[in-house]
């Protein structure tokens, strides 16, 4: 067996094939060299501060491709200048590599419309405010939804959410103001349910309740009967209930008999209006105290000291005239009735409590 492995066609067969081996790998690696430009490096040009056209035509004289990219605007360079360049200017590249580019855009970049739509207004301006739009004109309109954002306008055109517009641009919104009052209901009847729901549209109402006699839901039946009624005052958004049949309303006179004894109320005017009186208002009454009694009180008079005095002397006037007297004349009947008199007149004196009895003067002779 060894002598089978030196044998010379053996090893000839080796040789040949690692040669083959070696053939194959050099020639690998010669195209990959030619295919890849391998020792053939470009230096990357400065092009920092240029613009994106200046740029571009350096890159194409040097066998360099490119891409361009916008960068964030900034106010402070010129429009399309080139703000960056990668790889950094300097770099070698091969033959064909693209350079990417950092521009300063012409303007801000566009922004989406924020959905506030039937949101609060104050919100709704702070969210515009912050994605960068400015709010000029604030219009209120007629609307149910009060302080709500209706519509947002831009140069006069209605824009739907998430429109894109240029940074920093001036934006109209429309507010609903509250509802109108006393607006007068239409008269829908004899109209298909299509027209019908047109015309409460235009007039600011809803559309409630659409009863169809036959169940189905055809937009062609006519309205033959309405609640509230044509004429009626309601304020704005309030709902409209209908009622629909393929059948003429003059068809339908017993259902719409049926009908007003439910949804229309009939007032008796015969009767005689109610009067309102106004009730007195109660006060309370506060303990008053009973007024004087006008009849003079009758009091009782107190002998003063005077009278008692007058009193004690009496006595004494008396005893003194009856000793000077002379005993051989008699005695005068005036004096002696004085002197009575004055005796048996208690009361007198008594009634008259402030008058001081005067002294009787008796002559001697």
């Amino acid at each position: 067996m060894l002598k089978s492995l030196f044998n010379w066609k053996v090893l000839l067969n080796l040789v040949v094939a690692i040669g083959v081996f070696v053939g194959l790998v050099w020639l690998t690696f010669r195209w990959l060299e030619y295919h890849t430009n391998h020792g053939q490096e470009i230096p990357v040009p400065n092009i920092v501060n240029k613009s994106v056209q200046e740029a571009i035509k350096i890159l194409d004289d040097s066998g360099l491709d490119y891409e361009v990219d916008s960068f964030k605007y900034d106010p402070k360079y010129r429009p399309f200048q080139v703000l960056q360049v990668y790889p950094a200017p300097g770099s070698r590249v091969k033959d064909g590599r693209a350079i990417q580019l950092k521009v300063n855009p012409r303007t801000w970049a566009r922004v989406e419309v924020p959905d506030v739509i039937n949101k609060y207004s104050g919100l709704a301006f702070q969210r515009l405010e912050q994605v960068g739009l400015k709010v000029g004109d604030t219009i209120f309109e007629p609307s149910i939804q009060k302080d709500a954002v209706l519509r947002i306008l831009y140069k006069g055109t209605a824009v739907k959410p998430k429109t894109k517009l240029p940074r920093f641009s001036v934006v109209d919104v429309v507010i609903g103001s509250g509802p109108l009052r006393n607006i007068t209901i239409p008269n829908v009847v004899g109209l298909t349910v299509k027209e019908a729901r047109a015309v409460i549209a235009r007039s600011m109402f809803e559309v409630g309740l659409v009863e169809h006699e036959d169940g189905s839901k055809d937009e062609s039946d006519i309205i033959y009967y309405q609640d509230p009624a044509a004429g009626d005052v309601r304020d704005q958004g309030m709902q409209m209930d209908l009622w629909a049949s393929k059948r003429t309303p003059a068809e339908l006179r017993a259902k719409i008999e049926e009908l007003n004894s439910i949804y229309r109320m009939k007032v008796d005017t015969g009767l005689p209006p109610i009067q309102y009186q106004e009730m007195p208002v109660y006060q309370e009454q506060t303990d008053v105290p009973p007024p004087p009694s006008t009849t003079p009180k009758r009091e009782t008079p107190t002998p003063s000291a005077e009278v008692q005095k007058t009193n004690t002397q009496k006595p004494a006037a008396k005893t003194t005239t009856s000793s000077v007297n002379d005993p051989s004349k008699p005695k005068t009947p005036s004096s002696t009735t004085t002197g009575t008199n004055t005796a048996n007149k208690p009361a007198a004196t008594t009634q008259k409590p402030s008058e001081k009895p005067k002294a009787k003067k008796i002559v001697v002779e």
